[in-house]
């Protein structure tokens, strides 16, 4: 099954954030300019950090910013922000964060193909240092469709 819809409207570069909780609401913003979901769907972003800690941060540099499927998920989709700076989550191992991706879905089951859909594409390491290192959302666009 193919990633969610990434329109360039989801995508933000070089966001200057002071903290993990700027950054995923940075991606809560993008998806919801993109007309994927409503605000209270980037509350829940934060809440889920809030309440069960750094665990978004899946991989050297990289977060996964998602809730679960709700009614303010109007389609599903993703956004991604690379940060001028990099952030702390608090992860043991995997701090700081340069891109921070935003996914909303609208059921459990399409949340698990699109984590594995993501897995794969960040299978290759390389991928999270030229989305961080990318001047166009067109780069970024092509580094995640390929």
């Amino acid at each position: 099954m193919p990633l969610p819809a990434l329109p360039e409207r989801a995508i933000v570069i070089g966001a200057r954030v002071r903290d993990w909780r700027a950054a995923v609401t940075r991606a809560g913003d993008a998806l919801q300019r993109a007309g994927v979901t409503r605000a209270t769907y980037t509350q829940r972003m934060v809440r889920t950090v809030e309440d069960h800690g750094a665990y978004i941060v899946i991989a050297p540099g990289l977060a996964l910013a998602h809730a679960r499927p709700g009614r303010d998920v109007l389609t599903e989709g993703l956004s991604v922000v690379t940060l001028e700076e990099p952030v702390s989550f608090g992860h043991p191992y995997n701090d700081p964060v340069r891109v921070v991706l935003g996914l909303a879905v609208r059921s459990p089951e399409r949340h698990i193909s699109a984590v594995a859909e993501l897995a794969n594409v960040f299978n290759d390491e390389s991928v999270i240092a030229s989305i961080a290192a990318a001047e166009r959302p067109a780069d970024v666009r092509a580094l995640l469709r390929s």
